[in-house]
């Protein structure tokens, strides 16, 4: 059922009232379901573009005209030393970094004494981070701390923090007092790793990809199907209960891996409720608006909220 054909509801009674109403569901609901998007990465810090872009990939936006970390890994680059140059990069700073606000510790806060579940799409690893418990996260599209063979026939993930941190390195990134990676002085990095540093698979030595979902190659491996198996287990075993399915800044690309099937849920679950919180985009289906909850704005801001 396509909802987008239905009318479209942001919910009824003002901001501060759909905020009451959501704090109120978040200590009477048996259950929660978190389904977060990149909404709520970029609520804490972790933008694509603007200053933090400017900071880590300014020599990259002067060369290669990039504007942001997105578009930036669909970029032809010339050579593999560059391609993983500009990798190395962009998982270090969105990986193995702290997200520069606290919005997900301060999520966990509000749920960590419930009983919960965390579907994402988000390949950060924030969540983990954070403190959430391993065994409740679904990353569903991957994780920027794996890599995977080209090679179709091996369908595992290998773990790659001791390349990113080499890679860094050779890059001429150095730590500053609190042990964070940035850019020397006199401003001189390098674009490209040196060729010996490109990975290549330990099994077969074959070249290496990023375990990202963005074709049909993508590798779900043991670990993967172990979640999804987990999720679907937390979602049949609560079908019937009172559960709030919090989607948190999930976007229009994907629909149908979170907003769609936390509407569905709801619908045939009248002892279901959904909020959602995402800037700009906070809205429902008509058939489910009287246990929706509906909150535009800064998921961080509406997370200070709920705590006080």
């Amino acid at each position: 059922m396509n909802y987008f054909r239905e009318r479209m509801s942001e919910g009824t009674g003002t901001k501060e009232e759909q905020i009451a109403k959501l704090k109120k569901a978040l200590t009477s609901e048996e259950s929660i379901v978190i389904g977060a998007g990149a909404g709520l990465s970029t609520s804490a810090g972790f933008t694509y573009s603007g200053e933090r872009f400017n900071k880590y990939f300014f020599d990259f936006a002067g060369e290669y005209g990039i504007s942001d970390m997105y578009s930036g890994g669909f970029y032809p680059f010339p050579d593999a030393e560059t391609r993983w140059g500009w990798w190395a990069r962009l998982i270090h700073f969105n990986r193995y970094v702290d997200a520069p606000k606290p919005v997900y510790k301060e999520l966990l806060s509000l749920v960590k004494d419930k009983d919960y579940f965390v579907i994402t799409t988000n390949v950060d690893h924030q969540f983990q981070k954070a403190g959430f418990d391993k065994k409740k996260l679904f990353y569903i599209q991957g994780d920027y701390g794996l890599f995977q063979s080209v090679n179709p026939e091996i369908r595992k993930t290998y773990n790659n923090e001791e390349w990113v941190m080499k890679a860094i390195k050779a890059e001429g990134f150095v730590k500053d007092e609190n042990g964070i990676f940035t850019a020397p002085e006199d401003g001189k990095i390098s674009m490209a790793i040196p060729t010996e540093l490109i990975p290549t698979c330990p099994d077969d030595g074959s070249a290496m990809t990023t375990n990202l979902r963005v074709d049909y190659s993508f590798v779900e491996d043991d670990g993967w199907h172990k979640a999804n198996e987990a999720y679907n287990e937390y979602i049949r075993s609560h079908k019937d209960a009172r559960t709030l399915y919090l989607e948190l800044g999930v976007g229009a690309n994907t629909p149908v891996i979170i907003k769609y099937p936390f509407w569905q849920f709801v619908k045939s679950n009248e002892n279901a409720a959904y909020a959602c919180i995402n800037y700009g985009e906070a809205f429902c289906p008509e058939a489910i608006e009287d246990r929706s909850i509906c909150i535009d704005g800064d998921i961080g801001n509406v997370v200070e909220l709920l705590k006080g």
